[in-house]
């Protein structure tokens, strides 16, 4: 019987998921489930280039995941259980506690769920996940990918807040950044495909219902536009990146709301959904704004210019730009985005190929254009797959 490893992913209202069979990495089965939590929530199920698509609500990541082990008996990908050795899951928030992936045991779910509170969204569905697969999976090993280790190379100047030293040395209050796994599988392949000199300064927009811009000289994360949590940096699908600190007690005040309601507020009821009143969706709100509606697109807009901004900054701290990648979701699949996004880039010499940005196509810059812009599909559970393969010691 041969060894199959897993690798989840799960997002705030997503969950992807890859059956690896050792020792090639054969990926033999892969899918997600979208809009978790909603009435419309769908199970993408993909085996051997075979895709089967089911309308099945999730009321949360636990329902996902069961599904998922189900489909993959179902299917007979695997006729027993005991096949998968191992299932490795992508953590949000590692702190300065993990900088490399690590075999999970009672010590390293304690970590997690204390760290919960700095990324409320992730690190409660991660742990769920983990606990429901150790009762689904009893057998198999697990790892943990932590979003967080992807950036332990930014510098301080870029890390530390204006704060009082002691809240860093104390308590480690600092920018950490966020979708680590993303942005380095596709720096990797960037530099796998492009080489080099033409990656040397490069900059990642992973954009999806989390969304971050990632800096990388030479391979390396130098910047991240998600800070202390993935609170932090743009404006996301249901998040409010970015805010004037001094807004918290105000609303806390004139409100009447405590620290938790805040909080509420700042990740489930702000972002995209908060300023539309329609949807986290950037699918549903291109529509809507294609038919008029005009806080649709002021959601649309305030989001790109946002990601203009990061770009322009971080263009700095590489002293230029030579390629530009558009990742994830939205990254991938919307042409609108990217366009309104890079027509406000011509002082950087970044031009695009219309009709390659409409067939989403892996180069999509304009022959004359000075920057490299891509499209390429984040694989966060290739990752994650190669974490589980190293600290286990499985060939």
């Amino acid at each position: 019987m041969s060894q199959k490893i897993l690798a989840i992913n799960s997002g705030s209202s997503s969950l992807k998921f890859k059956l690896y069979e050792l020792p090639d990495q054969t990926v033999l089965a892969n899918g997600h489930v979208d809009r978790i939590g909603q009435r419309n929530s769908t199970f993408t199920f993909e085996i051997h280039g075979k895709q089967n698509v089911q309308a099945e609500a999730m009321k949360d990541h636990l329902a996902a995941i069961q599904a998922v082990v189900n489909g993959l008996l179902t299917s007979h990908v695997i006729e027993h259980k005991s096949e998968i050795v191992a299932v490795g899951h992508r953590i949000s928030h590692g702190g300065r506690f993990y900088t490399h992936p690590v075999r999970i045991d009672a010590a390293v779910k304690a970590k997690i769920k204390e760290l919960s509170v700095l990324s409320p969204l992730h690190n409660p569905v991660n742990l769920a996940g983990i606990e429901a697969l150790e009762k689904i999976l009893p057998e198999a090993q697990e790892v943990a990918t932590f979003d967080t280790s992807f950036h332990a190379t930014i510098p301080a100047k870029a890390y530390m807040y204006g704060l009082p030293y002691s809240y860093f040395e104390d308590h480690d209050i600092r920018r950490y950044g966020f979708h680590g796994p993303s942005h380095e599988y596709v720096t990797l392949k960037a530099r796998e495909l492009f080489g080099e000199q033409q990656t040397h300064r490069m900059i990642t927009c992973h954009l999806g219902n989390g969304a971050s811009l990632c800096a990388e000289l030479d391979g390396k994360s130098v910047n991240s536009s998600m800070g202390f949590t993935p609170l932090a940096g743009l404006l996301m699908g249901t998040r409010s990146g970015d805010i004037d600190p001094e807004i918290i007690p105000f609303i806390e005040e004139r409100f009447h709301l405590s620290s938790e309601d805040v909080r509420k507020v700042l990740n489930q009821d702000s972002g995209l959904l908060g300023l539309s009143g329609i949807s986290n969706d950037v699918r549903d709100l291109s529509e809507a704004a294609h038919e008029g509606n005009s806080r649709a697109q002021l959601a649309l807009d305030v989001y790109v210019h946002q990601i203009q901004q990061y770009i322009g900054a971080y263009t700095t701290d590489l002293d230029g730009l030579d390629t530009l990648v558009f990742t994830a979701g939205v990254g991938e699949h919307s042409a609108i985005v990217r366009q309104a996004v890079c027509a406000q880039l011509g002082y950087l010499g970044v031009k695009l190929d219309e009709a390659k940005n409409q067939a989403n196509a892996l180069s999509i810059e304009a022959p004359d254009s000075q920057v490299k812009v891509a499209v390429i599909p984040t694989d966060e559970e290739s990752i994650i797959a190669r974490d589980i393969i190293q600290v286990l010691g499985l060939n």
